[in-house]
């Protein structure tokens, strides 16, 4: 569990670091290219979800991150992580939900700033702290695949 936690306040802090630092340096809706018709730095306020699903539903997504940490908390009771994928995996996805988390407490919505565009289509705009749980998801449904197929050393 020690591992978990430290893993999830690395995520948590870098995320805060980073949105502080965007928040100092780049004006709100404005954009900062580094690969030219590939990849920019953009500051937008999301006030939902990812790709601003349920917009202005913040009481229900504060309430969704701190059933999730909750129910995440009661199963490593029940379970403790048990390889370092599914130690990794939840200190992600614990670091990003908290990062997203602050986030709407404290700013009434989250600071995304990560821009892609794929073959002249803007991808919707993210943060580290959505990385965080995408991959830390990933890495708990992989190290639960290994597992039902047998796959573990």
């Amino acid at each position: 569990m020690k591992k978990i936690i430290g893993i999830s306040f690395a995520c948590f802090f870098l995320d805060q670091l980073i949105k502080y630092c965007i928040n100092e340096i780049v004006s709100l809706e404005k954009s900062i290219s580094i690969i030219k018709n590939f990849f920019e730095i953009t500051y937008v306020r999301n006030y939902g979800a990812a790709f601003n699903i349920l917009d202005g539903n913040r009481f229900f997504l504060i309430v969704i991150a701190c059933v999730t940490l909750l129910l995440i908390y009661y199963f490593l009771k029940q379970e403790p992580a048990g390889n370092q994928l599914e130690i990794v995996g939840y200190g992600l996805f614990i670091g990003g939900i908290l990062g997203n988390l602050c986030d709407r407490l404290f700013r009434g919505f989250v600071i995304d700033y990560l821009d892609f565009q794929l073959f002249n289509i803007h991808m919707p705009i993210f943060n580290f702290a959505d990385i965080c749980i995408c991959f830390g998801v990933f890495l708990c449904v992989l190290s639960l695949a290994k597992g039902e197929l047998g796959w573990k050393k």
